[in-house]
C-alpha cells in the first residue's frame, strides 16, 4: 500500500535529541524524511526504526556541515528534490564557558555550523518553496537569544542571529505561501550539555524541561501559527507585549537629529 505525503522533511543534526524527536514526530504526521547528521550509525539505527514504524520512506545523508563540500552537497537536496516541504534547521553547537576562556577557533566553528551553514541551507530550500507557493523552515534557535548574559557570549550571539533570520524571512515570505518558525528551547535533556562540558545532570532539575515534550510544544506552536516558540515561557502573552515593545522601538530609530541626551 502506498501511504500518502505531506511531503518530505530534511532534518539536519538528526541522529540524536531534538533532531531525532522532530524525526518521529513528523514521520508520524505523514512526512517522509532525509535526516542529515555525522553518525552514520546512529542515522542508520533510527531511520530503521521510523521506516519500520511508520511506513515513511527515510534517506540518511551523512555529512559534517561545517565541511563545506558536505555542506554544499546538503544544498543541492534542497535545490533540486521537489519533494521537500519542510526543512528544520537544528544542527548546531553550544558552548557555556565564558569567552575568555574559550578558544576562538572553536568560536569560529561555532559561528559556522550555527549561522553559516543554517544560512545557506535556508537559501537553499527557500527559492523552491517559493516556486511552488509553500514550504516551511523551522530554525532551531534559543532562550539566549534574548538572555546574551546567558552561557557563553558567541553561542548566544549566534541564537541571536537565528532569530533575527527568521522574523527577517517571516516579513518577507509570509505572503508567498511560506511557514517559518523560531523555536527557542530553554534548558533541554540532550547531549548538548555533556558536549559542551557541562552535564545536564549538574543543572537543577526543575528547569530542564524533556526533548520529547519540547518539539512536542514547538510543533503545537507552528500548528498554531506562532513564528516564535519559547516552550518553557507559560504566559504566551509575555512574549506579545515584549514583541510588540520591540516593534515600537524599532519605530523611533528613523531620526535626522541627535537625541537630546547627546547633546
Amino acid at each position: 500500500m502506498t501511504l500518502s505525503s505531506k511531503g518530505t522533511a530534511l532534518i539536519t543534526g538528526a541522529s540524536s535529541g531534538i533532531g531525532a524527536v522532530y524525526a518521529d514526530r513528523l514521520a508520524r504526521q505523514g512526512y517522509n524524511l532525509i535526516l542529515v547528521a555525522r553518525s552514520q550509525g546512529k542515522l542508520n539505527t533510527l531511520a530503521n526504526r521510523l521506516g519500520n514504524e511508520t511506513g515513511r520512506a527515510v534517506e540518511v545523508v551523512v555529512a559534517d556541515l561545517m565541511e563545506k563540500a558536505d555542506l554544499l552537497r546538503v544544498e543541492q537536496i534542497l535545490r533540486s528534490d521537489a519533494s521537500i516541504t519542510l526543512l528544520v534547521n537544528n544542527a548546531g553547537v553550544g558552548a557555556v564557558l565564558p569567552l575568555l576562556e574559550s578558544p576562538v577557533d572553536d568560536m569560529e566553528q561555532m559561528i559556522s555550523l550555527n549561522v553559516t551553514a543554517l544560512t545557506r541551507l535556508a537559501y537553499a530550500a527557500v527559492p523552491g518553496f517559493v516556486a511552488r507557493g509553500t514550504g516551511t523552515v523551522i530554525n532551531i534557535a534559543s532562550i539566549v537569544a534574548f538572555a546574551p548574559e546567558v552561557l557563553n557570549g558567541v553561542y548566544g550571539a549566534t541564537k541571536a542571529f537565528v532569530l533575527a533570520l527568521t522574523q527577517s524571512m517571516q516579513h518577507e515570505l509570509a505572503e508567498k505561501g511560506l511557514r517559518i518558525q523560531a523555536v527557542l528551547p530553554g534548558a533541554t535533556a540532550t547531549e548538548f550539555w555533556n558536549e559542551a562540558g557541562h552535564p545536564v545532570e549538574n543543572l537543577p532539575s526543575e528547569i530542564v524541561m524533556q526533548v520529547d515534550d519540547m518539539v512536542d510544544a514547538a510543533l503545537a506552536g507552528l500548528a498554531i501559527g506562532e513564528v516564535v516558540t519559547i516552550p518553557s515561557v507559560h504566559d504566551g502573552a509575555q512574549w506579545d507585549r515584549y514583541e510588540a515593545q520591540r516593534q515600537v522601538l524599532s519605530g523611533l530609530f528613523g531620526n535626522a537629529t541627535v537625541a537630546p541626551r547627546y547633546r
